[in-house]
């Protein structure tokens, strides 16, 4: 099961690191082929996802052939970084010490196709304030090697 993403470590922050609202430590993604460009786009400020050439839609998590059309034709393709959150939930519970609660798991819908969505964690904001509909862009946190897709409310443009 190559293809299949798992968290593989807790990462603690590097020393000298530690910064306001960045937490002592994360669960990182184990980096496969299929999905090391989602993982390692944030190097290059891209967000990254998987886009069928033959039928031109995006699709996540990143597979191998088209969900929509089977073309085995598809690759990563960097997008604008910017969503909405479609769906979320604040987590109360302490599952690591070193990550304490509340924070927000959301679904982000990605700009460029509407029914594609992205969990991950809302940032940068209050979770009191964060709501269904919530414009976000893309910021990338860094652990190791992983540059893992954080979103915050978007900044007026």
């Amino acid at each position: 099961m190559e293809d299949v993403d798992q968290l593989s470590t807790i990462s603690p922050t590097p020393p000298g690191e530690a910064t306001p609202g960045r937490p002592a430590a994360r669960l990182l993604p184990s980096l496969r082929p299929l999905t090391k460009d989602f993982w390692t786009g944030g190097e290059h400020g891209e967000l990254r996802v998987h886009r069928c050439r033959a039928c031109g839609r995006f699709f996540h998590p990143p597979a191998p052939i088209c969900v929509r059309c089977q073309s085995f034709d598809v690759a990563p393709e960097a997008v604008s970084g910017r969503g909405t959150i479609a769906a979320f939930t604040v987590n109360h519970q302490p599952w690591l010490p070193k990550f304490p609660p509340p924070y927000v798991v959301a679904l982000v819908e990605i700009e460029e196709e509407p029914g594609v969505r992205l969990p991950s964690n809302i940032i940068g904001c209050p979770h009191s304030e964060v709501e269904i509909g919530m414009r976000v862009e893309v910021v990338f946190e860094q652990w190791e090697d992983v540059w893992l897709p954080l979103f915050r409310p978007e900044a007026a443009r």
